[in-house]
């Protein structure tokens, strides 16, 4: 188990050490957060990188990464506990086999910690030898507003009541990063609990610089096409502009083929790395792609 980073450089320096960079702005909003105990609450669009410093951060502190990935319809007993039914039925009927038992002592049995299945809050709020765990909420924007509201009373005494045993509080509560890609608005009650930083896109030389740390394999050269190629794709008028993740793909996809350089074939052929739609990809391919490479390689030539 690594220490809280005690500086914001300190957060930068151990997030790259684990493939991550990030801006100051980020660095400094998740030093915080570790420094105050307080949720962070991250907002983007998809594949910027907010799962991922979920991820980097369980890297370099050394601590179990807990995901709870939210989908609609998730209710709190999805979240925190699941009782084992069937293997509660064979006990049952092995009782009833046996004769005699014990009805109370029985019930008491069925609903104690040998038929419990724990889920992500309920694990993030058991002790660990290696320090508090890593909670990562993810896609938040995809619950209803009855879950944002137990959630908000689970940050905020970090402890949960299952009836049939009692309330069990964290002995050190978990470090908290709560994610959404903002397809619906948050509860304002839920975001003042919370850090909050939205992660946009990066610059170009940051982009560079991410791509180099997670496929350094990939040429100098090759790296700020394919930077450059995907943030002018972000200007177009496409219903789903590439993320990050995105243009990591792609890069991989290309040092797979083989790829030096970058053309209108090779493009056309590999669109389906970075774009997630059909009618974005037609609008892309053929001439447009041609044209916005054209404008890609003279920007960079003039660099």
């Amino acid at each position: 188990m690594q220490q809280i980073p005690q500086s914001i450089d300190a957060v930068q320096a151990q997030l790259a050490e684990t493939g991550y960079v990030c801006g100051r702005a980020l660095a400094t909003v998740v030093f915080l957060s570790l420094k105050l105990g307080r949720p962070l609450f991250l907002e983007g669009e998809a594949g910027v990188g907010k799962t991922e410093i979920a991820k980097a951060l369980a890297l370099c502190l050394g601590r179990r990464l807990i995901r709870l990935q939210c989908y609609e319809g998730l209710d709190a007993s999805s979240a925190v506990y699941e009782w084992n039914f069937p293997a509660q039925m064979i006990a049952i009927r092995t009782a009833e086999a046996q004769g005699g038992a014990d009805r109370s002592a029985l019930n008491a049995e069925l609903f104690g910690k040998d038929f419990l299945i724990e889920r992500p809050l309920l694990q993030a709020m058991r002790p660990d030898e290696n320090g508090a765990p890593i909670l990562l909420i993810d896609e938040l924007d995809r619950t209803d507003e009855p879950f944002e509201a137990f959630l908000l009373e689970a940050l905020s005494d970090f402890q949960v009541t299952i009836p049939e045993i009692g309330t069990i509080e964290a002995p050190e509560p978990p470090i908290v990063i709560l994610t959404s890609n903002r397809t619906r608005e948050v509860h304002d009650a839920l975001k003042r609990r919370c850090l909050y930083h939205w992660v946009d896109y990066p610059q170009f030389d940051r982009e560079v610089e991410i791509l180099t740390a997670r496929a350094p394999e990939v040429a100098e050269t090759l790296s700020r096409q394919i930077v450059a190629f995907v943030q002018s794709l972000r200007t177009e008028d496409i219903f789903k502009k590439p993320g990050v993740a995105e243009t990591i793909d792609w890069a991989k996809c290309l040092l797979a083929l083989d790829v030096v350089d970058l053309s209108p074939e090779v493009i056309s052929d590999t669109l389906g790395a970075i774009l997630k739609y059909q009618d974005d990809i037609q609008k892309i391919q053929g001439s447009e792609a041609k044209r916005i490479l054209d404008e890609v390689k003279s920007s960079l030539d003039a660099a």
